[in-house]
């Protein structure tokens, strides 16, 4: 199995060891890409023009600190992408908590989206970094239109034969949609909140608490050591681990789209 999930707003104050080196992440393939992106972000944020750098990456000017820390990025300390994310999903997957065995499943198993490396895995060593995938970098444009001309080889060919768990926010998961037998393969999930209101159930979507439920849901699947080999395999540990999944028609050649229902927040 293959789990995608977002990056985080939120990321860890600083490195601890060696500086980023783009050759040594996942995904070789993207390096040109990468070192492109990187190199824009860093002229742009150590440029003379602070409002529009500010403007470009959605900072206010509070955020300056921001800039200069992706001015620096090229000599600033890295440590393993799973301690640089910190938001909500990362706090409620806790990977620095998960026996021995999962956390060797989720090395595997996990590839995280990022405006700025395109995917990295848990164990590759990047910086903490401000660049969300909205942002529009001089020389590149709009990273998601940048990403969705450059992701698809690489993602297809990590996915590999395996089913794909696509847990990207809307932005991310617009950089790369797989198509065709990969996409019968890969399932999406969106979160719904059942509750009774004035005597009827209602469903709503969640925002905060979905990255949280997303989180937790992986840590779950890694603990059981779930390891599918098909989407319905998948739909399947689901519903073993007691997740409410109800799955909803798509259009042919699309991801199968899940509702995980929850009363709990």
């Amino acid at each position: 199995m293959l789990i995608l999930l977002p990056p985080s707003e939120g990321k860890a104050d600083a490195g601890t060891g060696r500086r980023l080196d783009p050759s040594r992440l996942c995904l070789p393939e993207l390096t040109p890409a990468r070192e492109e992106v990187l190199t824009a972000l860093v002229a742009l944020c150590a440029g003379a023009d602070e409002a529009a750098a500010r403007a470009a990456l959605g900072l206010s000017e509070g955020q300056r600190g921001e800039l200069r820390r992706n001015a620096r990025l090229r000599e600033a300390a890295t440590a393993p992408a799973a301690r640089i994310y910190t938001g909500v999903l990362y706090e409620a997957l806790d990977l620095a908590s998960l026996p021995p065995a999962a956390d060797r499943l989720a090395r595997r198993s996990v590839l995280i989206s990022s405006g700025l490396w395109g995917a990295v895995r848990l164990t590759d060593r990047i910086p903490p970094y401000r660049c969300p995938i909205g942002a529009k970098l001089p020389g590149v444009g709009a990273l998601s239109a940048y990403w969705r001309r450059t992701l698809a080889p690489a993602m297809a060919a990590a996915s590999g034969d395996r089913p794909v768990l696509d847990l990207r926010s809307g932005a991310y998961a617009a950089t790369w949609t797989p198509r065709g037998e990969l996409a019968g393969r890969t399932v999406t999930v969106r979160v719904l909140h059942e509750r009774e209101v004035d005597g009827a159930v209602t469903r709503s979507v969640v925002s905060h608490f979905n990255k949280a439920t997303k989180g937790r849901l992986v840590r779950d699947l890694l603990i059981a050591d779930a390891r599918p080999r098909t989407a319905d395999a998948l739909i399947g540990a689901l519903r073993d681990l007691k997740y409410t999944v109800e799955e909803q028609p798509v259009a042919t050649s699309r991801p199968r789209q899940l509702d995980v229902v929850v009363t709990e927040l």
